[in-house]
């Protein structure tokens, strides 16, 4: 008896998963095909390219500081030697505040790529739940980011099915 419920289970969930529709998405290509999604790339590199040209100017300052004491040191008495030694151990910290206020955890380009860029991703998100309820799919994968699959049948591709649904081709 127990071997039947047994085999009439596993027939069961056999049943179910044979019957269920795949898909998959290329999150790289949708966003590569979404202007707004370029622009704000753009924007953020230039962002980043500006807060990194600063943070490297201060960090040549202090390089330059460095140098300097070093040439004088010999020359320093104890107090000047520790007053400089001082001055450039706050430059250093100054410099690594200032990294981790652009590029930290919940830096300026954090907060920023969350304002440009996550609304797409969230329009992406909710366009490929759509097209998920529509099509009767249990599960789209996205192929962008290393999920290794060795071989997908193109017509289970649903990437341009996002693009069309978020309005970006016709």
């Amino acid at each position: 008896m127990k071997k039947l419920f047994l085999i009439s289970i596993i027939a069961l969930f056999s049943g179910i998963t044979i019957a269920q529709k795949y898909a998959y998405v290329d999150t790289e290509y949708i966003l590569n095909n979404i202007p707004v999604y370029e622009t704000a790339k753009i924007q953020l590199d230039d962002l980043s390219a500006e807060w990194k040209k600063e943070i490297d100017l201060k960090k040549e300052a202090i390089d330059k500081m460095y140098q300097d004491y070093q040439a004088e040191r010999v020359l320093l008495t104890e107090e000047l030697r520790i007053k400089r030694e001082e001055e450039i151990m706050l430059k250093e910290k100054e410099m690594r505040e200032l990294q981790q206020k652009y590029f930290g955890k919940e830096g300026l380009l954090f907060k920023k790529r969350e304002e440009l860029i996550k609304p797409i991703q969230d329009d992406i998100y909710n366009a490929i739940k759509e097209i998920a309820v529509e099509g009767s799919y249990a599960v789209i994968f996205d192929t962008a980011n290393s999920l290794n699959m060795l071989y997908t049948d193109p017509r289970y591709d649903k990437s341009d099915d996002v693009l069309k649904k978020l309005g970006y081709k016709n």
